[in-house]
């Protein structure tokens, strides 16, 4: 093993170097040789930088308000860098691209100056001392030589930031200068698949000078995550696509960028020298495309989604062609909103096939539907699922035909759905009598009989009056106030024999004023739920209110019948059946009384199997595990692998029943046959 040569650049520089940066003089370092470089120069499988003109000008004349871009598959970053006018949100699942969006888009502030020095040096440094580098890839695609200054140049720049001799920006400026000065040089095609064989090395290392901007917009987001996981929490204006579109795996072309990228000195193996890459392979890239792709613009939050992707179809060869049909392309855009096509001359890769004519480059402006807003049910039921719509709804299809909420309990999923016929029901007789008297009455009539029934059993308005005025606090709630009028109240309700308007009503006053505002009723039929803290607040005004506005407007319809006596033969491939069950194995009120047991859960199945051989979509809410519980029987169903699992994250914080318990592997899922 060799040692650094100093002599090429003499010992003082080194010393400086080892010393705090304000101790180096500049008259050390008199020549600047290294060439500025900019973020597109680079080579990069389907590197979008000549297409930056026609993507913006598509996104100023098409996109109004767009403050928020966000850039998911970002490759060399060079789209991402057309909109430094915005905040960008800038991913790349290579942290070889991520290390690089540190250093152009990143808002820490550098040294401008040690950067270049340090540049400076590097290009005058020569050793002939054996490292990581050279051991394993000298000769291949860098010379021994080259690759002895790689490595040492690398482990240079940890051990700078490992003392903090360096922050993070620099540390990514100086590692995102060296993969550019690799680059310029690789003896290879523009990528790492193979070397050259038989040709001379006759370029050496020189790193290029990156002037990155130092007043970069603070908001910049950057990430190095999967683009399907990362669309689940950001939110942008904006979101840009540029998928892989065929099998080759941009990890396996850039294998070697990345090993330096995240030094951490891997085995390599193969005639191409490639670490293992496992966590890095892309659906995109299989023939899983498809699923990826709807399941990523099902989760994506935007006004605009712009979809790059050419029409290389049956063109290039079999490597080269693309995974996603325009067929599904266009299916999957329309169900997010309305779709515009944009087309623009280009040249692709593809190995083998050159001159392919006819090529375009197709822009897929998606113009995504608003979403309504959501509203949150005035029966506090448990097991409700307003909090976990924004993990459902995202899942569920366009809906043409009638939205089934076969069991509806609170509505809130039906009453949120994007469907325009909506069928919500339950055997549940009260709520289903409370639903259609909120459906029936005028919404002002309804308001004045609540109030007046408050008034006449006196009990407390604090929207009115506040805590004070009870002598209650809020902390504690009211409780205390209310409990003798409401037992009044309780008692007579369970009195009365008609079952009417004023009857529900009567009903609806009594639960909001109940224990956590719930219903439960005796194997009698009695009301028995006690006091509860809360009462007919502003808050509870609000939920009542647009919960009444939407399903006076909309095309409802609410039925009382056993899931087993639903007429399933009326539905169409435009329909959609959504079940959310009492869960077999948690313990709510709905499940006393052997309200829900094993031979019902069995025969749920064989309902829903009946829906599937209908061409009719359905979504089953469940729990697979909760609190050492497992559902076998779902498990069971689950075996023959004719639905899709998809897992949620989720706990019931409002409901006794069920509690996340990470330790007991509770686990929320959604089932579906689509």
């Amino acid at each position: 093993m060799g040692r650094t040569q100093e002599r090429h650049f003499g010992p003082t520089l080194f010393d400086f170097l080892d010393e705090p940066w304000s101790a180096m003089d500049e008259s050390v370092v008199s020549v600047r040789s290294a060439n500025v470089v900019h973020i597109n120069n680079r080579r990069y499988l389907g590197n979008k930088f000549r297409l930056t003109p026609f993507i913006r000008e598509i996104v100023d004349q098409n996109c109004p308000d767009v403050n928020v871009v966000a850039d998911v598959f970002a490759g060399t970053g060079a789209v991402a860098s057309a909109f430094l006018d915005k905040q960008i949100i800038v991913n790349d699942n290579l942290y070889s691209n991520y290390i690089c969006y540190l250093a152009w888009f990143g808002s820490e502030k550098y040294c401008e100056q040690k950067i270049e020095d340090y540049v400076e040096w590097y290009n005058s440094i020569e050793t002939d001392e054996d490292n990581y580098m050279s051991i394993n890839f000298a000769d291949t695609y860098f010379s021994v030589e080259d690759c002895r200054r790689i490595g040492f140049i690398r482990e240079h720049i940890e051990e700078k930031y490992e003392n903090n001799e360096i922050n993070a920006r620099e540390r990514a400026i100086l590692i995102t200068s060296l993969l550019y000065g690799m680059d310029k040089i690789a003896n290879t095609c523009g990528h790492y698949d193979a070397w050259r064989q038989g040709v001379a090395f006759d370029k050496s290392l020189t790193l290029p000078l990156l002037v990155p901007a130092n007043d970069n917009n603070p908001a910049n987001r950057l990430f190095n995550e999967d683009a399907n996981d990362l669309v689940k929490h950001i939110e942008a204006d904006l979101v840009y696509l540029d998928p892989p579109y065929n099998s080759r795996q941009y990890c396996d072309s850039y294998h070697l960028l990345e090993n330096v990228a995240r030094w951490e000195k891997p085995d390599v193996f193969g005639v191409a020298k490639k670490m293992d890459r496992t966590g890095l392979k892309s659906k995109y890239c299989t023939t899983e495309a498809t699923a990826a792709f709807e399941d990523l613009i099902a989760n994506i939050r935007a006004k605009y989604v712009l979809l790059s992707y050419n029409n290389m179809s049956e063109k290039g060869d079999g490597r080269s062609n693309a995974k996603i049909s325009d067929d599904d392309i266009l299916r999957i855009l329309r169900q997010k909103g309305d779709v515009v096509v944009f087309s623009k001359a280009y040249r692709p890769f593809s190995a083998g096939k050159s001159n392919i004519e006819n090529n375009e480059e197709r822009l897929f402006l998606c113009k995504c539907f608003e979403k309504k807003q959501l509203i949150q049910s005035p029966l506090n039921y448990t097991g409700g699922k307003y909090r976990l719509l924004p993990q459902i709804l995202p899942h569920f299809p366009i809906i043409k035909g009638a939205f089934v909420d076969l069991f509806c309990g609170g509505c809130n999923v039906g009453i949120n759905t994007n469907s325009s016929s909506v069928i919500f029901n339950d055997s549940n007789r009260y709520i289903h009598g409370l639903y259609e008297t909120f459906q029936r009455v005028d919404k002002k009539e309804l308001f004045k009989n609540i109030d007046r029934i408050i008034a006449k059993y006196n009990l407390s308005q604090s929207n009115l009056y506040g805590y004070e005025y009870y002598n209650c606090e809020s902390s504690k709630g009211l409780g205390d106030y209310n409990k003798d009028k409401f037992l009044k109240l309780r008692d007579d309700f369970n009195q009365m024999k008609s079952r009417d308007e004023a009857y529900y009503i009567t009903l609806f006053v009594i639960i909001v004023y109940s224990f956590n505002n719930q219903i439960r009723f005796n194997s009698d039929g009695k009301f028995n739920l006690p006091v509860g803290k809360r009462d007919f607040n502003d808050k509870m005004r609000e939920k009542l209110s647009t919960f009444v506005d939407r399903i006076k407007k909309g095309n409802v319809l609410f039925t009382c019948k056993d899931f087993r006596d639903f007429d399933i033969s009326t539905l169409g491939k435009d329909d959609f059946v959504y079940a959310d069950p009492p869960y077999l194995i948690t313990c709510a009120t709905y499940n006393e009384q052997d309200g829900w047991n094993e031979r019902l859960e069995k025969e749920l199945y064989q309902f829903l199997d009946k829906v599937d051989s209908q061409n009719v979509r359905f979504a089953l809410s469940n729990v697979l595990h909760s609190e050492g519980k497992t559902n076998a029987i779902l498990e069971s169903w689950l075996s023959q692998g004719k639905y899709k699992v998809i897992r949620l994250e989720y706990d019931y914080s409002n409901s006794s029943y069920h509690k996340k318990d990470k330790e007991s592997g509770s686990q929320e899922v959604l089932i579906v046959n689509y």
